[in-house]
């Protein structure tokens, strides 16, 4: 699957999330084990966590979609480094989800819309290439951000008239 398809998937779970009347933030890990000597993918990638937002249902300040999914991903693989993992989200991370991303080692992330009051994955911070920490990842921006900031000011707009 590509990126796009992967970043529909999350748009799904923010969509779950927003008729729930949380703010419509989704998140999917893909798994794809990485033979480190040949490169070369040892198995399929596959899905093994989504998540949307859960802060106001579960009165949690981590109920970011992404660290949720994370979370997830890491009991699913009954382990903490999600190295051959990829974290797709139609927000840009935040610092403490991006520091999530670091400190699970995660391969990649792959966001939609940039957020430029809290991003911390190219717009506000560049967590993931800071060489001062002893992990970097990488980090592919824009991938349906039309869709996923339009998943967003629909929400906030509604709120609004409310």
């Amino acid at each position: 699957m590509s990126d796009e398809a992967y970043m529909q998937i999350a748009l799904e779970e923010a969509r779950k999330a927003a008729e729930a009347g949380e703010v419509p933030i989704g998140a999917v890990v893909v798994y794809e084990p990485i033979d480190p000597g040949t490169r070369r993918s040892l198995a399929e990638p596959r899905i093994i966590a989504r998540a949307g937002n859960r802060r106001e249902r579960a009165k949690d300040p981590a109920g970011h979609a992404e660290f949720v999914a994370m979370i997830e991903a890491s009991r699913e693989l009954d382990a903490w480094r999600l190295s051959d993992c990829t974290v797709y989200v139609t927000l840009e991370p935040c610092i403490m989800c991006a520091g999530l991303m670091y400190q699970a080692r995660v391969r990649r992330c792959v966001y939609g819309a940039s957020d430029p009051k809290a991003g911390a994955l190219g717009t506000l911070y560049q967590i993931n290439e800071d060489e001062r920490l002893n992990h970097t990842f990488e980090v592919t921006a824009g991938v349906l951000a039309d869709e996923c900031a339009e998943e967003l000011r629909e929400f906030f707009a509604n709120k609004r008239k409310k």
